[in-house]
């Protein structure tokens, strides 16, 4: 194993200082452990949202902490849900009399730990909530789910979301139009190469030089399809296929999110949107705008995902309004 670590042990507690001490003026670092909230604390007013999960995904959570975003990130080991307490604390450090949304990607994990955080802090008299974000199309079940996997979508589940809370909106109206937006979010990956978790040593499955996996997950588990390397046009409409016949986003406006897996070139990701936006064009979809980039990663996987938001008028003007985060301004 070739990484760039000091220690195993100290991998998930060097990240997140190194990422609080690049954004200074954006993000404060909890002393109870990884937790990771806004600088300037959202005024009293205003809902705030909690998000999270395993470390190895950056710049997912603690990237999206900021104004018109998230409010705080909770992280845990590598692939591994945080804690019940910690996500607690980090509740406690952002609640406001508007209450405390929490947005959770559905993985086994994630769900049941956040589910005793909430209940941890309705104990304590504060109004809290979550929505669970489920925009895998890949896999109906998983060996960390039951039911659909929450991917790279969850990244525009907290920008629109995260807006809503910035214009003062009540708790039940930030929460329903974070369902709007995962009622109308898919995405699908896949990957050419695995990723290795420092405390595993080895890679999370193998793929010879000629193989890729098709509906890869992030958290370094195989795909459901192993096939032969094809080009990148034939392999972004196998994921487009997928996703299209599972909404019906003709005639509508979509944001397109092309996101790396961690380990694949700009060059690469640009080659996919190339042919993805000529292939939704060609199938009467409205491209509204673009995001290519890492956003959701699986540390040094090399593969990509693609997600697609329909959008209506609310969900455009929302999507529009600005945030400043470390890794998404607008």
């Amino acid at each position: 194993m070739k990484k760039l670590i000091n220690a195993v042990e100290k991998v998930e507690d060097e990240m997140i200082l190194g990422l609080v001490k690049s954004a200074p003026k954006k993000l404060r670092k909890l002393d109870c452990g990884k937790v990771v909230v806004r600088a300037d604390k959202k005024g009293n007013d205003k809902v705030a949202l909690v998000s999270g999960g395993g470390s190895g995904h950056e710049p997912a959570h603690g990237g999206f902490v900021g104004k018109g975003m998230l409010d705080c990130a909770v992280a845990g080991a590598v692939f591994t849900s945080p804690t019940p307490d910690k996500i607690f604390e980090g509740i406690k450090a952002v609640a406001t009399s508007q209450g405390v949304l929490c947005i959770v990607k559905n993985y086994t994990g994630d769900v049941m730990n956040f589910e005793m955080a909430v209940d941890m802090a309705a104990d304590e008299d504060i109004k809290v909530d979550s929505v669970i974000v489920n925009d895998d199309v890949a896999v109906k079940d998983s060996l960390y789910t039951t039911g659909r996997r929450g991917v790279a979508g969850t990244i525009l589940v907290h920008k629109i979301s995260g807006a809503k809370a910035e214009e003062g909106a009540s708790l039940d109206e930030v929460k329903r139009v974070a369902e709007k937006v995962i009622a109308n979010v898919r995405s699908m990956g896949m990957a050419i190469s695995p990723c290795t978790v420092p405390a595993a040593g080895k890679p999370g499955f193998t793929l010879a030089d000629d193989e890729v996996e098709i509906g890869i997950g992030i958290h370094g588990e195989p795909g459901t399809t192993r096939a032969k390397i094809i080009s990148a046009d034939e392999t972004a409409k196998i994921l487009l296929d997928k996703i299209l016949a599972d909404i019906d986003f003709k005639g509508s406006e979509v944001v397109v999110l092309i996101n790396g897996m961690g380990a694949t070139p700009l060059m690469e990701l640009y080659i996919i949107n190339n042919f993805v936006q000529d292939y939704l064009v060609a199938n009467g979809v409205k491209i509204y705008d673009t995001m290519v980039g890492n956003f959701m990663t699986s540390i040094e996987m090399a593969g990509f995902s693609i997600t697609l938001l329909r959008l209506d008028d609310e969900l455009k003007k929302l999507y529009d309004a600005p945030a400043d985060t470390p890794a998404l301004v607008k």
